[in-house]
């Protein structure tokens, strides 16, 4: 429990009630049936439960990644990954002052939510403030957690390690199948 002492009376806050009202936001959304993901998941609604972040600052983060790395079709629950990382980073009270400070000024880059921008706000306002120190932690964060997950993977088309797959050498040594038309003398068969 708080306790805060005002104007000579003594006001109790419940840190309970607080984290309580933190962990109440969620980042939730659903996967398209037929894309690569909303065949692999088990259902193609999800939520991501938030620790100490509030709703509106998951929101602006989710965003910032996207105009960070954007991947027109890639399901904002990969996105939410990196939301998830952001709200771990932010356990720490300096880390969430500054998480909340930077979306403050995203906000005010932008003249109103940087949520609701057009996509050229956006990127004004992320390439204004991209020597931050949020802003670094964010690309930071993206580029471990967003391409380095099954769902990222299965979206891109990444087939994974090789190695615990019996290697290169008889399995894609040669392919390049997920290049758009490629033409077939660029992948021979291997000669036995």
């Amino acid at each position: 429990m708080t306790t805060i002492a005002h104007a000579g009376t003594l006001c109790v806050e419940s840190a309970a009630r607080r984290d309580f009202l933190r962990s109440s936001s969620r980042l939730t959304g659903v996967l398209v049936a037929h894309s690569v993901l909303g065949l692999l998941a088990p259902t193609l609604s999800w939520a991501l439960e938030l620790k100490h972040l509030a709703q509106t600052e998951a929101d602006c983060v989710l965003i910032l990644a996207k105009t960070l790395y954007p991947h027109k079709e890639l399901p904002d629950a990969v996105y939410a990954l990196v939301v998830k990382d952001v709200d771990d980073y932010a356990t720490d009270g300096a880390a969430l002052l500054s998480a909340q400070a930077s979306i403050h000024s995203l906000n005010a880059r932008v003249g109103g939510q940087f949520t609701q921008a057009s996509d050229g706000q956006r990127r004004q306002a992320v390439t204004q403030l991209i020597d931050s120190s949020f802003v670094q932690k964010v690309r930071g964060i993206c580029i471990t957690t967003l391409y380095n997950n099954e769902m990222a993977f299965a979206h891109f088309g990444y087939e994974g390690d090789a190695f615990s797959k019996g290697g290169y050498l008889l399995r894609g040594f040669s392919d390049v199948s997920w290049l758009p038309n490629p033409p077939p003398d660029v992948s021979p068969p291997f000669p036995a």
